[in-house]
């Protein structure tokens, strides 16, 4: 199990963690993932908390010290390493552990004024204990792989015991894995479909993660979809499977006892313990919610009780009229026609009356309407002291109006009961 997680952690661009006590074959993992690259290199660290960025970094140049460039020497270092095993990686100190998370995250390293790029593929941290300190938290969080490993089981004890010596497994160069195959593995398993059966299963763990305060940050939800897209390809498949999701169990847990309740609701989510595949049954599921979804949303134009199609008229009533006039604003001000015996009136007192009471298609605002002039009898008014202003204002007929098409009134579409059943 543990070897599988490397290999995958690595083709995925990733970082293996394994918890578990002394004597448990941690450092081995990192020693046999080597193997399986070409022209590796590699480097192995027990970190406490008075190891100096010397010991993982490399060490000062003199010769830059004397130049006034603050540069180390970092070959058969972890800038140089294509994979590491860092022992013990929790009792990092403050002094290296901002660019050992800088390293692990985007392989790079600051040397001096330089950012380089490393040839970094994988680190296997290990641990005896999960971190404490909140200082770590991101350091924990780089691992997007994890595995609790305990001693041999007692079935395969006797295996143990019959182990004689050490050897190291040969793998023929023709086999071992280049960067340019990493790449490809990389490029090619972006092209990978994620289906919804498996978008909604990613969208019910992530729920169930924060109803059990599980705490998983965006950036490891993204990265586990490139890890189950590089599973799907190395399974030579073209979409990624509910069975990769297999693999979420090692990912998402902050204790060991966790990925037990990770498996089980795995388990339980996609029938992993029944002997059919339950993947056409998740699709039918989630396309029949798509289609509930859409029937509730769905809308259908309204129909009178002859049948007629509805539409809303300028006023927002329903009419079965499909065009009418509406009227016109200026400024989000409503206009209106000029009064019939409306007068304008000049500086000197003259007052004339108005024969085009759409002012040549502009109308008039409320305000335009005030400065006109109505006869009473024997003396003149403004239009602001008319009695009968708003009655006229409420007519229809006094609004400047234009003909246009009325929108459909819509409404949610009513279902017949056989459909709905």
């Amino acid at each position: 199990m543990a070897i599988r997680l490397s290999l995958i952690a690595a083709l995925s661009g990733e970082h293996l963690l394994l918890i578990g006590p002394p004597g448990t074959a941690k450092s081995l993992v990192a020693q046999r993932l080597r193997l399986a690259f070409a022209e590796s290199t590699y480097l192995e660290r027990l970190l406490t908390r008075f190891t100096v960025p010397e010991e993982l970094f490399g060490p000062l140049s003199i010769k830059g010290l004397e130049e006034d460039r603050y540069e180390r020497l970092m070959e058969s270092y972890l800038p140089t390493a294509s994979i590491a095993f860092l022992d013990e990686i929790f009792k990092a100190n403050s002094a290296i552990l901002n660019a050992l998370l800088t390293l692990l995250n985007e392989r790079e390293f600051d040397n001096g004024a330089n950012r380089v790029q490393t040839p970094l593929v994988a680190v296997v941290g290990a641990s005896n204990e999960l971190p404490e300190d909140g200082e770590l938290a991101a350091l924990f969080d780089r691992f997007l792989l994890r595995l609790n490993v305990g001693p041999v089981t007692k079935g395969a004890f006797p295996a143990l015991l019959g182990l004689r010596g050490e050897s190291t497994p040969e793998i023929a160069d023709d086999i071992k894995l280049t960067s340019q195959d990493l790449a490809r593995v990389q490029a090619t398993a972006e092209q990978v479909e994620v289906p919804d059966d498996v978008v909604a299963l990613l969208c019910d763990l992530r729920d169930w993660c924060t109803a059990e305060e599980i705490p998983v940050s965006d950036r490891r939800w993204r990265k586990i979809v490139k890890l189950l897209q590089v599973s799907a390809l190395t399974h030579g498949r073209t979409t990624v499977s509910v069975w990769d999701c297999w693999l979420l169990q090692h990912c998402l847990w902050d204790a060991p006892e966790g990925r037990e309740k990770l498996c089980d609701w795995y388990a339980a989510r996609v029938g992993a313990s029944a002997a059919m595949d339950p993947s056409r049954l998740t699709r039918i599921v989630v396309s029949w919610e798509g289609t509930l979804k859409k029937d509730k949303e769905s809308r259908s134009q309204r129909r009178d009780e002859e049948g007629r199609l509805l539409y809303k008229d300028g006023s927002g009533e329903p009419t079965a009229n499909p065009t009418g006039a509406v009227q016109l604003y200026r400024d989000q001000l409503p206009l209106f026609l000029a009064p019939d015996i409306a007068h304008t009136c000049d500086r000197h007192n003259q007052y004339t009356k108005i024969t085009d009471r759409s002012r040549n298609d502009k109308g008039y605002t409320r305000a335009e309407l005030g400065v006109l002039w109505l006869k009473f009898g024997y003396r003149w008014g403004d239009l602001k002291s008319w009695s009968q202003r708003d009655t006229y204002l409420a007519d229809p007929n006094n609004w400047h109006t234009k003909d246009t098409d009325f929108p459909p009134l819509m409404e949610p579409t009513r279902h017949k009961s056989f459909y709905i059943e």
